[in-house]
């Protein structure tokens, strides 16, 4: 049979592809390894600044042209390269970063392989300009599309400049797959402000085309370079995080739950000061965050991670943008438990921040009053009363809503405090604005709350703390009701039907995918079980191997956001009164589900706004 077409039409390709095992030529070599290590413009400065920097340099100026298709240049002020080791720093698998196999266990720099330049030579036009410290002139070499000069003496200043010119300009099947010069820029840029983020002590800079886009001096605090970086703005909203396991350190900054974000973007990990993205990590910290953000929403991160050498396997990736640990677990929950207790310590009150008046003000602001009108019923459920404020059947019934802010109102039984209050908190006057928010005047200004989202919050904490002393408050049904479910949402309710039975609710098989709930949390019990079951199932598909301790927590949140007041509730001003009052019980000024429940605005501001001060 030939390798032309089988019987039934089909080319045959064996024989044409099997030929006889040859050795590649080292051209080809490097061009393949260029297809792992160089994929656009933003590796090649990846790989230049990492040589840059394990040069001892202390200033790196980077020049980029069209987003560093046509050029990209990195100039430094470090150790430099001898004119007789220039051809073999261009060679493959020639470095001066490792001397053995023992090496790659503790790797202390961050280029080590070998192949970046002579993989970027055989792509593009490289120059190598390099003078050492103790040398009266430098040395040139110039290498095109792998075919490498003769090295040259010139004069240049100390330390190394390394210019690519026109990546893959004769690799047109690979210059296709670059980008516009906009998007190539966007990438590249961002390699450049890892690398200045990781090591404020090196000034750096970057000019793109014309325009000088960063100018960075070196700098002590962290927080210099990141406000350098990223803008004012961003430093002042962050928090300092710092713990230790042993020989495990984790320091630097994370964001106030307010300055959430869309993206992961400003989400900046170092490990042993070299930038890296892990799934695992970046788990841990939106775990800290949960019940403080919004589901979505992003938090910023500024991280230092340091760790012995050998803890850590640099040497997994071309692109040295993943790392391998050697106690991942161990990792995860110190990084967990650092970012959690940041946020517990800190005060996470939002401010309410009104639009600044100016003189150059196209039009002044104008307000208007508040919009009154008749109660409106609630289209989310029972009125408040109902929910949370009906006492048992032998108690005594509410105050009826004429009661007036300063009559002396007794806590309903879901709002006994249990702690005292502190003296020192003033009498407070509130009113309801707009059935969904309270306006709170304080002694030093004015509070917005959000009736729900604070209902919300005191509601899970009690929960939570039943759950976790005596025992949550449960409703066994004389009837179990049947819930109907697809197989594969029946097979994943029972899977946790242990860790739901701790929240409250009782799940057991019945016939096919149909299961019985026998019990609900007392809180839930005009809530139908399919609901619940619903809803429970939406949260454990939507988190990734959840642990007991969360499945807990989300049905916990749901019941909680279930049986909380709504927005459009109307409420009677004993009612506001005591939601108000039982605000100060709150841990946390967010709602479980990460909104805040209260605004703040003080004096000091409003007499700003109204130009008092």
């Amino acid at each position: 049979m030939t390798a032309e077409a089988s019987s039934e039409g089909m080319p045959l390709r064996a024989e044409a592809i099997m030929g006889r095992i040859h050795r590649l030529s080292q051209s080809v070599v490097n061009r393949i390894a260029a297809g792992e290590v160089v994929e656009r413009p933003a590796s090649v400065l990846r790989e230049l600044l990492d040589n840059a920097l394990d040069s001892g340099a202390n200033r790196i100026d980077v020049t980029l042209e069209k987003g560093g298709v046509e050029l990209v240049r990195v100039v430094d002020n470090g150790g430099g390269i001898a004119a007789d080791e220039l051809p073999l720093a261009v060679a493959a698998h020639a470095t001066s970063k490792l001397s053995s196999a023992d090496d790659l266990e503790r790797i202390n720099t961050f280029g080590f392989r070998g192949e970046a330049l002579a993989s970027i030579a055989e792509v593009s036009r490289l120059v190598i300009r390099s003078r050492p410290p103790g040398d009266a002139a430098g040395s040139v070499l110039e290498v095109d599309a792998g075919q490498v000069g003769d090295v040259l003496p010139e004069g240049c200043a100390v330390g190394t400049t390394v210019e690519v010119h026109q990546l893959f300009a004769k690799v047109p099947a690979r210059r296709s797959f670059l980008r516009s010069g906009s998007t190539e820029w966007s990438h590249a840029s961002d390699v450049f402000t890892r690398a200045a983020l990781a090591h404020p002590q090196v000034a750096f800079s970057l000019v793109h085309g014309n325009r000088r886009a960063f100018d960075l001096p070196a700098v002590e605090n962290w927080v210099d370079r990141i406000e350098g970086l990223f803008g004012r703005a961003v430093g002042q909203r962050l928090i300092r995080v710092e713990a230790e396991d042993g020989d495990v350190q984790i320091t630097g900054y994370i964001g106030r739950p307010e300055a959430d974000m869309a993206s992961a973007r400003l989400q900046h990990m170092l490990v042993r000061g070299r930038p890296i993205r892990d799934r695992s990590l970046g788990h841990a910290i939106q775990e800290a965050y949960r019940g403080t953000m919004l589901t979505g929403r992003h938090p910023m991160v500024f991280l230092r991670i340091e760790l012995p050498a050998e803890q850590v396997d640099v040497n997994v990736h071309p692109a040295k943008s993943e790392v391998r640990f050697r106690e991942p677990s161990r990792l995860y929950r110190l990084l967990l438990s650092a970012v959690r207790t940041a946020l517990l310590e800190s005060d996470l009150s939002t401010a309410l921040k009104p639009p600044v008046w100016t003189e150059s003000s196209a039009a002044v602001p104008t307000f208007r009053p508040f919009e009154s009108g008749p109660p409106r019923p609630s289209a989310s459920g029972p009125a408040y009363g109902q929910q949370f404020f009906s006492p048992p059947p032998a108690a005594a019934s509410m105050p009826s809503a004429a009661v007036t802010a300063g009559d002396a109102v007794a806590p309903p039984a879901h709002f006994q405090a249990e702690r005292p209050m502190p003296p020192t908190v003033p009498r407070e006057f509130a009113v309801q604005m707009h059935d969904r928010y309270l306006v709170v005047q304080t002694s030093d200004g004015i509070e917005v709350v959000d009736q729900h989202a604070l209902h919300e919050r005191l509601l899970f904490e009690r929960l939570r703390k039943e759950v976790a002393g005596e025992g949550l408050e449960i409703q066994k049904l004389l009837v179990p009701e049947p819930v109907e479910l697809a197989a594969a949402e029946a097979a994943l309710l029972l899977e946790h039907a242990e860790a739901l039975a701790t929240a409250g609710v009782t799940v057991t098989p019945f016939s096919g995918s149909t299961v019985l709930v026998s019990s609900k949390p007392a809180l839930a019990a005009d809530t139908p079980a399919v609901s619940i079951v619903q809803e429970i199932l939406t949260r454990l598909e939507a988190a990734a191997s959840p642990s007991t301790e969360t499945i807990v927590e989300e049905v916990l949140h749901s019941l909680a956001c279930r049986a909380a007041i709504k927005a459009g509730d109307r409420l009677s001003q004993s009612e506001v009164d005591t939601l108000v009052r039982d605000r100060h019980l709150a841990a946390s000024s967010h709602c479980p589900h990460g909104r805040p429940t209260t605004l703040t605005l003080t004096n000091r501001e409003l007499d700003r706004q109204f130009r008092r001060t």
